[in-house]
Order: structure tokens, then sequence, then C-alpha cells
């Protein structure tokens, strides 16, 4: 696989859009993020538009039903199913549309195997969590319609494709505090082992499509980032803004990813406008002090780091989206060419 497919100095976003207009959507992230522009989510359009919607989107043979606890498995596709796989080809068609001049590289988004595994249902309401068995049967459903997706993405747009697998349930998965149906106990704790090998299946798998790096996006304030590095993520996505006061730990496991080749996301740009404007130094002030806390020479920014938003924008407004966007891209290019002063 290659080592970086974006170039020198740019920008990403994390996914989520706030409304409901594909279109609108994607021509504001191909036009903000023209170096590294990603496809679109719009969770505010309800069923099938969220993570686990899009991810049950892209399965192959397996199918979804929405009851009032959640997504749940069902024997065949029906009208929630429909809609997830309609949403979703209506977002390619907004990107191939957005996308007339063919951008180096652009991202897609999928739920990991954790996170979809603990947010459907089997059929008498205990996550598919609980059974290794359909673990595993959900998990090579979904490779098999990701693999579709990269391949339609690749031709829509004439760019290489990266591949984001989104696991913010992973934390509660390892610590076993996810609610049983009942809500009176938890769903066994998954051990990191097991974990980290069905991670490294994905990884692999989809890294093998793309011929790029695959990134794991985690935003939990302290990430399993040793397990994630281990299990052969190229790139980890990360709200850097959480990391003041992070335990050694958590630093040195940072450093050894980063030392060892693996790039990251960095998360600095509020998803939400901050009551007082953001200056770009202020924006950069956690990704300077962790390459200064870790002891790296700063122009590991422009090396292996990538600018993101510290989240998804679903709940921002479109003005604060496009200086957001903005400010992202500005950071990107400040990482490379850092301003007098920094």
């Amino acid at each position: 696989m290659s080592d970086n497919p974006w170039p020198p100095g740019a920008a990403t976003g994390i996914g989520s859009m706030p409304g409901t207009d594909a279109a609108e959507a994607a021509a504001i992230v191909f036009g903000e993020l023209p170096e590294f522009p990603h496809v679109p989510e719009l969770p505010a359009r309800g069923v099938g538009a969220d993570i686990i919607g899009r991810g049950a989107a892209m399965l192959v043979d397996l199918a979804v039903e929405v009851v009032p606890s959640g997504y749940r498995v069902t024997a065949r596709p029906g009208r929630d199913q429909r809609r997830a796989v309609d949403l979703l080809r209506w977002d390619l068609d907004a990107v191939d549309e957005a996308a007339a001049s063919p951008p180096p590289v652009v991202k897609t988004q999928v739920a990991g195997p954790w996170t979809l595994a603990a947010g459907i249902e089997l059929p008498r309401g205990h996550r598919v969590l609980t059974d290794r068995g359909a673990v595993r049967e959900f998990t090579e459903s979904m490779l098999e319609g990701l693999a579709a997706h990269v391949a339609e993405l690749r031709t829509r747009t004439g760019a290489q494709v990266v591949v984001q697998f989104d696991e913010p349930t992973l934390p509660e998965v390892l610590a076993g505090s996810l609610p049983t149906p009942s809500g009176y106990g938890t769903v066994d704790a998954v051990p990191e082992p097991e974990a980290r090998d069905l991670l490294a299946t994905v990884i692999e798998r989809a890294g093998a499509v793309t011929g790029q790096p695959v990134v794991v996006h985690c935003c939990a304030p302290r990430p399993p980032v040793a397990l994630l590095r281990s299990a052969g993520a190229g790139a980890l996505a990360f709200d850097a803004t959480s990391f003041e006061g992070a335990p050694a730990r958590l630093l040195d496991e940072l450093g050894e990813a980063w030392d060892s080749g693996v790039a990251m996301f960095l998360g600095l740009v509020p998803a939400l406008s901050p009551a007082t404007p953001p200056t770009l130094l202020g924006l950069a002030k956690p990704a300077l002090d962790l390459v200064d806390r870790l002891g790296f020479n700063r122009s590991i920014l422009a090396e292996r780091a990538v600018p993101t938003p510290a989240c998804g924008f679903a709940g921002a407004t479109p003005e604060w989206l496009r200086r957001a966007l903005s400010l992202t891209r500005d950071l990107g290019k400040a990482f490379v060419e850092p301003p007098e002063g920094w």
C-alpha cells in the first residue's frame, strides 16, 4: 500500500453534515476541502441516514428494520433497508455531480465492525455483539458491500478512495458497559485480543480493496490507541482537543503510533460555533502542544498529520459549517508553512 495518498497540507472532514440536501452538502465539501473531500453524511434525514443505517445500507444478503428500540435483523429487505440504500445512492449521485474536477483522493466513512454489531439487534432483542457467529457474518457482509461501494465511488469520482471506519462505541464494547435489553445488566466486555483480531481483518481487507491506508476514527476522550495501531490502522482520527491532561500511558501510545509511521487525523476545529471567534493559532495549539509533549519536531504535522473538525457537523449552523471547513483547510496549509510566531 502507498504511504499517504493525500497531498501535504490537505485537510478533511469527519463525515456528518447539517441539513438534508445531499447536493448542497457535497458541493460545500468539494468546494472547501478540494484536496481531500469526503462523502457527506446527513443524519438529519432520519432512518437510514445515521451511522448504523448507512452501515446497514452496505450489507449484502442481510437486512434490518427499525423497531422502537432501534435497528433489528429481519428476514428480508423492507422499506427501512430500501430507504437506507436509496439515501446512500443519492449521496453518491451528489458526490458525482460535485466532483467536476477529480480530487486526488476522496474519503468514505462506514461504521466499524464493533460499532455496527453493537448497534443492531438480533431477532430476540439482544445485540449482534452477543453472538460471535453473527458478528462474523455481519462483518463479512459489510466488507462485501464496502468493496462494491469503493469501486463505485472510484468510478464516479476518478479518485483514489480512502476508507474510514467509525468506532465510537468501541470503548464501551471493550469496557462491557453497553446495556442489555432489560436495562438491568450490561453486555459482557469483548477481550482486547478478540477486538483487535476483527479490526485487523477489516483493516486488511479494506486496504486490499483500496490500496490505501485505512483510517479508524474514535471520538472518545481516551481512545484505545495501542489496540488500533496494532490492528494495522494506517491513520487514526481523534478529537485532539480532548488530550489535555491525558494520562502518560495514552501519550506514550500516541507517540509510539506516530513514530511508527501512522498518520494522525487531528480533530481541532469545533463542531459547533464557539462563543468567541477562534484564531488559527488557538485552534492549532492542541496539536502543537501534543507534538511538543511527545518530543517530536513540529515538522511531523506536515509529514504525518491531517487537520479535521473535532467531530461531525450534524448540529452546526450553515454559517459555522463553511467557516469551520475554511479554518480546517487553513490549518492544513499552516502545518506545511507555519505562520510567523508559531
